[in-house]
């Protein structure tokens, strides 16, 4: 019977320290789980490859940010044809979404 009370409050004490532990696991709106994180840094990552290896926009600084398959591309460039590219290109990558574009054209 003792061998039980003590399993008993193991068992508590147990559960008492992983609950709280599994609850800092789960999304909420502003934040993602750990499964989440891991596939936008995936998707970042896709992104920032395809606009590397394209000649139209690979000599920009685009920043790409990635927040549960929403792709938000920010930075300079010379034209609408190379934000269209841009986004057109981030929009390939699977897993994305929806992009959207803050990038801006530098005055000449």
């Amino acid at each position: 019977m003792r061998f039980m009370s003590r399993t008993g409050v193991a068992l508590v004490v147990a559960m008492s320290i992983a609950f709280p532990l599994l609850q800092a696991c789960a999304p909420t709106a502003t934040r993602e789980s750990t499964g989440e994180y891991l596939d936008d840094t995936a998707i970042t990552a896709k992104v920032k490859t395809s606009l590397l290896g394209d000649p139209l926009v690979s000599g920009f600084a685009i920043s790409v940010e990635t927040f549960r398959g929403r792709v938000i591309l920010s930075g300079f460039v010379n034209s609408q044809t190379q934000i269209d590219r841009a986004v057109a290109l981030a929009r390939g990558v699977s897993g994305v979404r929806e992009v959207q574009s803050a990038l801006v054209m530098k005055s000449r």
